[in-house]
């Protein structure tokens, strides 16, 4: 299945050397190894295989090399000088993918010897704009199901995809979270993550889920900060600048994975939503420099709207989503007349899209597919 970020990818390796970031298993080394096949002379090499490991420490590819693709550089001992050197020093045509999930991302924020050397594409879950372009059938119905993940959602059987689930997790928590902090107790900070996925799109208190955990707030909000360096989870926050009596601190809390959502069809709904607009927001920052983000709002006497577009701290526009209710929210109504701000519904069993009191109602899978990624 074809990706919306290749071209992107390709275009960009002309001009800097590239990251790509994003959760684990999403298709990043699949998607390297896609534009490795259409470029000659291609190089890949994983910094876990003890054989590239060599070729990586004495760079010793071939001087032919057009592509050069590095996974897992970020598990090399000064990784970014080493990258520096390599491509201060590099053939003017040799281009350079560097590939890795969590631990690069965090990891390139620190420091600037890669300043004005690269520039960093997302790699997220797959998404109606994406399977739009491959006239998949039923693509809303299986993502809500399987969530956007390639293996499960490309399964020929259910149980394969469930099974590739509970893998997944174990595998992130027992492995990639000793990357991060030295954490003893996996059995609690388990108990965290059931605990969101059966609270998708409710403000979260910190507070609350210590209680339930038996751990401090700070250890709770810790775990959630690992989560969402893990790409496991993403947080949603309340916007309130220029928006009177938007008030309310706690994040909502979503997942990357829609399949690991418990909840109703209109709580997956809204996690897929809240993930295609994220991918929105990276694409907006990624493809085009624009300084956008994602929030929710509301009001001290409970006025909410599900999601909020902003773009230079400005909002821009206000979606909610509904499961079947086509009458425009009442949330909606109140902050799209009171700050005149553009306002869509979306909603996912949609007899006929129409314009009411202001507000465009949409067609869920129509609108999501329209999105940049």
């Amino acid at each position: 299945m074809k990706r919306l970020l290749e071209a992107h990818l390709v275009r960009d390796l002309e001009k800097k050397m590239v990251f790509l970031t994003g959760p684990r298993q999403v298709g990043k080394t699949w998607l390297a190894k896609e534009i490795a096949r259409s470029i000659q002379d291609s190089v890949y090499l994983n910094y876990d295989s003890a054989e590239d490991r060599e070729i990586i420490r004495k760079e010793r590819w071939l001087g032919k090399t057009r592509l050069l693709i590095l996974d897992e550089l970020h598990k090399m001992r000064g990784w970014k000088n080493y990258l520096k050197g390599v491509f201060d020093t590099k053939p003017d045509k040799m281009m350079i993918l560097v590939t890795g999930s969590a631990r690069l991302e965090t990891m390139r924020q620190g420091g600037d010897s890669l300043a004005g050397r690269f520039f960093r594409h997302r790699l997220l879950p797959l998404s109606p704009a994406e399977l739009r372009q491959t006239k998949a059938t039923n693509g809303i119905e299986r993502l809500l199901e399987r969530g956007g993940f390639p293996e499960p959602f490309l399964a020929q059987d259910p149980i394969d995809a469930d099974r590739w689930r509970m893998q997944y997790l174990d595998g992130l928590i027992r492995a990639d979270i000793l990357d991060f902090e030295k954490i003893q107790d996996f059995r609690a900070i388990q108990m965290v993550l059931d605990l969101l996925r059966g609270r998708t799109g409710s403000p979260v208190s910190y507070a609350s889920i210590a209680e339930d955990v038996q751990v401090s707030p700070n250890t709770v909000k810790k775990y959630l900060n690992i989560l969402e360096s893990l790409y496991i989870i993403f947080k949603v926050t309340p916007f309130s600048h220029n928006i009177a009596r938007s008030i309310l601190k706690e994040p909502k809390i979503y997942f990357y994975d829609t399949g690991l959502i418990r909840g109703d069809e209109g709580a997956r709904f809204e996690n897929l939503a809240a993930l295609c607009l994220l991918k929105q927001v990276h694409a907006e920052a990624d493809l085009r420099g624009q300084p956008c983000a994602l929030h929710y709002l509301r009001t001290k006497d409970g006025k909410e709207v599900d999601f909020c577009l902003v773009r230079d701290n400005q909002p821009e526009l206000l979606i909610e989503t509904k499961r079947s209710d086509a009458a425009p929210a009442k949330g909606l109504v109140h902050f799209h007349r009171r700050y005149a701000i553009p306002a869509v519904q979306l909603v996912l069993h949609l007899k006929r899209e129409k314009r009411e009191d202001g507000i465009d109602i949409r067609d869920a899978e129509a609108f999501l597919g329209e999105l940049l990624a």
